[in-house]
């Protein structure tokens, strides 16, 4: 059992593959879009008996709690006192590191989408530029070429803050030889790209050239090596490592990569150093790593990479070299 992407659902899904999903009224024309089972509840009486219909038999219920409310677990527990209840979340999480055809076609249409937004970025950024700006901007251009969202919040930084990973954007003004990290996704029917680029807005200085180098090739050294059959914490060790023995050690701060699909961290696997996991084919990962100097900048390069059975696909497409602008 798990919470569903309509506001009020539940899905519940069968050892056969069939699922229910029970939704009320208020999404049930979107619901009915889904090729599954449909159960539409006017109140929460309607909801119990909806529930107790389909459940009612099971002894054991296995609920996805990474996505389930404690209040809403309560409401089920009461509703089913004889049953024995267990956490099936890292199932379902494996489940979806998995990518069929079809989830493989939208998240390339979504890669598209940031690449086209990202050929942009050179042509907008002008001096005095407030962050804020130029996010409203990116996203104007990925919901202009397809996007049905932004995929997160859209992180826009200049200057001092590209040191910080997850600062997103303020009413910094763009100024001559800044660096710009623009960290943006595409959500299209559901699922979603992921990528970054640094560019400088004038010339490189040689502490900001060096930084750039590292990265690029410590980038490089992630996407030559991900392949099905790898465990993913060697693709981390082998990029720190890298990135350890420049100028610039310590200075690594994440991880390597993530998992990509429905969610921007899709079956909440990293490529990280504690990764045990055996990556296979058809999972789709970033491969991001980043050098960060407090009160100075950062730099990071990002892309999204579907693994083969021989190696892997680069999705994303967008110019790796430093861009002087």
């Amino acid at each position: 059992m798990e919470k569903g992407l309509f506001e009020g659902a539940i899905a519940v899904l069968y050892p056969d593959g069939n699922i229910d999903l029970i939704t009320s009224e208020l999404e049930s024309e979107s619901a009915k879009k889904a090729a599954v089972n449909i159960k539409i509840y006017k109140n929460n009486d309607d909801l119990k008996i909806i529930l107790k219909n389909i459940i009612s038999s099971n002894k054991s219920i296995g609920i996805n709690f990474k996505k389930f409310l404690y209040k809403d677990f309560l409401q089920i527990k009461k509703q089913f006192i004889s049953s024995k209840f267990f956490d099936i979340s890292e199932s379902i999480d494996m489940i979806r590191l998995i990518k069929d055809e079809i989830e493989i076609k939208l998240i390339k249409k979504a890669c598209r989408i940031s690449d086209k937004a990202m050929e942009k970025i050179p042509q907008i950024l002008h001096e005095n530029m407030y962050e804020y700006e130029l996010a409203a901007e990116i996203n104007y251009l990925m919901q202009k070429n397809g996007a049905d969202k932004p995929a997160f919040d859209t992180i826009s930084s200049f200057g001092k803050n590209t040191a910080e990973p997850h600062y997103t954007h303020g009413d910094t003004k763009l100024k001559r030889n800044d660096l710009v990290l623009c960290d943006f996704g595409a959500c299209f029917k559901k699922y979603n790209s992921d990528i970054t680029r640094t560019f400088i807005f004038g010339k490189a200085n040689e502490n900001q050239k060096n930084m750039y180098k590292i990265v690029l090739e410590a980038n490089t050294i992630g996407r030559n090596m991900i392949k099905s059959g790898l465990k993913a914490g060697e693709i981390h060790k082998a990029v720190n490592s890298f990135i350890n023995k420049s100028e610039f050690k310590g200075r690594f701060i994440h991880s390597t990569g993530h998992s990509l699909g429905l969610s921007v961290h899709d079956g909440s696997e990293r490529i990280g150093f504690n990764s045990e996991l055996i990556l296979k084919k058809n999972m789709i990962f970033t491969i991001e790593p980043g050098v960060y100097i407090p009160g100075l900048g950062g730099v990071r390069i990002e892309d999204d990479v579907l693994i083969k059975s021989n190696g892997a696909e680069i999705l994303t497409k967008s110019n790796r070299n430093l861009i002087e602008i």
